[in-house]
């Protein structure tokens, strides 16, 4: 008797399991969504497996929710993925710079979903988007915190949100730390800092509403661009040395994009235009990698960014 009441329960067990299990498989995908990009609805149905970034902001946004692409462009001024996120990125292919996608690369990948930049011409929207479902996010001048937006809707496309919305606050608690010490060590009227690039032609001030500046701002610092850059341009024309006085402020962060920059600021440091500037006489002029700071943006790269102002100012 005893047998039979545990066959019977086994019995009732599976039968059990078996319901379940139709049950769960006529149910629809629980991840299906659409998501609003620029150029309209964009429907996806389950989880994206070859995913590619035709952005720099969308690839970290991809790999700060642990999505590895198959394919991304290039960093601004470099042949690969930006230094910063390398390692994360591992062998993924290159299908193509900021400026121009190689179309073919691309559809080599068989991708699934394509997440691309804000700017990407209709033209070419059209012609990826009979490759795979392309992800354009809606955002129009320049907003400092602009990232956050583009990096919630990759995520929503990924159907990652809940990972972004974590890694996204965990960049706002640690820049309210970091503004909270600055605050207590440096005083009001030492807290103006000017982002600058510096470029063959000469350096550039980048504006105040841009990925980096923005984090600047949250981190404690007044972001100053002493009138220059106008409208929505992400930077102002090129200075020439006798017109650096007016970038003096109480910080320097100073962007270079590769050798031919760094080579041409090397040359302005040994001017006594460069050496008269009062805060390079205070050592505050802040080296920086310019495809972080003034070409990534994402998550990880906010966390980057965030480790080389602390490292500058707190230690």
């Amino acid at each position: 008797m005893q047998q039979t009441a545990a066959a019977e329960r086994i019995h009732g067990i599976l039968a059990m399991t078996l319901v379940f299990m139709v049950a769960l498989a006529a149910t629809p995908v629980a991840d299906a969504r659409t998501v609003v990009t620029a150029y309209g609805e964009v429907d996806i149905d389950g989880t994206p497996q070859r995913v590619v970034t035709l952005y720099e902001g969308a690839l970290d946004a991809a790999l700060a929710v642990d999505v590895a692409p198959v394919g991304a462009v290039t960093t601004r001024g470099g042949d690969g993925v930006a230094g910063y996120i390398q390692d994360r990125a591992g062998d993924v292919a290159i299908v193509g710079t900021p400026r121009e996608t190689n179309v073919e690369a691309v559809l080599a990948q068989r991708p699934d979903l394509i997440l691309a930049s804000p700017r990407l011409p209709r033209a070419q929207y059209e012609l990826l988007s009979g490759i795979a479902p392309t992800v354009v996010p809606d955002v129009q001048g320049f907003r400092a915190d602009a990232w956050k937006d583009e990096a919630r809707l990759y995520a929503r496309a990924l159907g990652q949100t809940p990972a972004m919305d974590e890694a996204i606050a965990r960049v706002e608690n640690r820049a309210a730390r970091i503004a909270s010490a600055v605050t207590e060590r440096y005083n009001a009227d030492d807290r103006t800092a000017y982002l600058v690039r510096w470029m063959p032609q000469g350096p550039m001030v980048m504006s105040s509403r841009l990925f980096a500046t923005g984090l600047l701002g949250a981190a404690g610092f007044d972001v100053e661009t002493a009138g220059l850059v106008g409208g929505d341009r992400p930077h102002s024309d090129p200075l020439s040395l006798e017109a650096l006085s007016r970038i003096d402020g109480d910080w320097l962060f100073l962007a270079t994009l590769n050798a031919d920059g760094r080579e041409a600021l090397d040359a302005a440091r040994t001017s006594p235009a460069f050496r008269r500037l009062d805060v390079v006489r205070r050592e505050r002029v802040v080296p920086v990698d310019g495809q972080l700071w003034t070409s990534a943006s994402g998550p990880l790269a906010a966390e980057a960014v965030l480790d080389d102002i602390e490292a500058a100012v707190l230690q």
